[in-house]
């Protein structure tokens, strides 16, 4: 009796519904994710126990370096389909420009000398901080050069200056400084009400500080947040481990 031959069954398994379910999550989380804007320079914070969470758009942070360089970034709206394309971050940050140099000037009676190319250039930047003076000649680098400029903690002329400066009020003299300038001009005049709403109410600041910056240069940061009526603001940290 002859052996009955099993028919072999082709093993090749059709991997086109898998591609495509694969295509659609990829897809979808690439536009539901938020991606977190590069920063200047590297900060470890210290450790807390608070799980709140810091907004990912209506907020102003502020960067202070282990250096005690302090860098900001602005953020708006993060829908731009609910809300008006004008509260979007980079609408939000060429405003701010605008209003922070023309006060600068007001204050000082020094040009800024910036036009508005740089204030095109300077909607699109994640982080900033460079004295209002040297802004002009920092937006005319390209990114790796701009990168570098504010990554160097060797450089007098990166951070957000605190040195104060000195005007008339009426007819008392008063003082202020860039980081105080660039604050109230967020706050008062970047166009965004919700953005001034958050930060009047405390959500729409945090300030993010290195373990390792000196005590007194944060003390300083957040006096000035005081000095400016912004008395409250979030400080940001990493959730505390068992080995901390």
């Amino acid at each position: 009796m002859g052996k009955v031959k099993i028919k072999k069954k082709s093993t090749l398994i059709d991997m086109t519904a898998m591609s495509d379910v694969t295509v659609l999550l990829l897809t979808f989380f690439m536009l539901t994710s938020t991606f977190l804007a590069k920063e200047p320079v590297t900060v470890i914070t210290p450790s807390s126990v608070s799980e709140i969470k810091v907004p990912v758009s209506n907020v102003t942070q502020v960067l202070v370096s282990p250096e005690g360089k302090v860098f900001l970034s602005v953020l708006g709206e993060a829908d731009l389909d609910t809300y008006d394309e004008s509260w979007s971050s980079e609408e939000v940050r060429k405003s701010a420009l605008r209003e922070a140099s023309k006060r600068y000037e007001e204050l000082t009676g020094k040009k800024t000398n910036i036009t508005e190319r740089d204030v095109e250039k300077f909607g699109k930047l994640g982080s900033f901080g460079v004295p209002m003076a040297k802004m002009h000649e920092f937006l005319q680098l390209d990114q790796s050069k701009q990168d570098e400029w504010l990554g160097d903690p060797t450089r007098t002329d990166a951070g957000i200056p605190f040195t104060d400066i000195n005007y008339m009020e009426g007819d008392a003299p008063a003082v202020t400084n860039e980081f105080q300038i660039w604050m109230r001009a967020i706050r008062d005049k970047a166009g965004n009400e919700n953005l001034t709403s958050a930060m009047k109410k405390g959500e729409g600041i945090a300030v993010k500080a290195d373990r390792s910056t000196n005590y007194e240069t944060v003390h300083g940061v957040l006096d000035n947040l005081q000095t400016i009526k912004m008395n409250r603001f979030t400080v940001m940290t990493a959730l505390k481990t068992e080995n901390d």
